[in-house]
């Protein structure tokens, strides 16, 4: 099921999935936002089942999650999503994943991606394993050709997060 070209964003749910709740299917958003959501856990996307979602030119931002884990993306239950020029940020999470949540036996894949500015971090792995390339992640992260320097967001207290002309993130991934 392809979804395109859409804005997903001050929506809430009870339990998971704020903006996007992805159960047992594998979805592809390309050029999407995802934004201002709240959910309990997954305040953007809550990813699950072994889903294998595809996301690409996708912002994740701004999403929060009240029942503790990933603000952003809560990825659980050998589900395998595939993210490429992902931009997540400012997202918050009571207790873990600001950015991402990684559980049991689940295994996203990023290429190309921005992490910033996500509390409490951008990326907390439980169990399973995240792999990111040539993605700008703060704080660091293992894998080839990442990066850590403040992606020089245009516009980011006004959800304007594309790059400014001199931002370390062109042209290096």
């Amino acid at each position: 099921l392809p979804i395109s070209n859409i804005t997903i964003m001050n929506n809430s749910a009870s339990n998971d999935g704020g903006g996007i709740n992805c159960y047992y299917s594998s979805p592809t958003l390309t050029n999407v936002t995802i934004s201002n959501n709240l959910g309990g856990s997954g305040g953007g996307i809550y990813c699950t089942s072994s889903s294998s979602l595809t996301l690409t030119n996708v912002t994740i931002s701004d999403n929060s999650s009240s029942g503790g884990y990933g603000g952003g993306i809560f990825i659980v239950s050998n589900a395998n999503p595939t993210l490429t020029n992902v931009t997540i940020t400012g997202n918050s999470s009571f207790l873990d994943g600001g950015g991402i949540y990684c559980a049991s036996s689940s295994s996203p894949s990023l290429v190309n991606c921005i992490l910033w500015n996500d509390s409490p971090q951008e990326i907390y792995i439980e169990s399973g394993s995240v792999t990111a390339t040539y993605s700008n992640i703060q704080g660091g992260w293992e894998g080839e050709g990442n990066i850590d320097a403040d992606p020089l967001f245009c516009n980011p207290n006004n959800g304007d997060y594309t790059l400014a002309s001199n931002s370390p993130c062109l042209g290096s991934g």
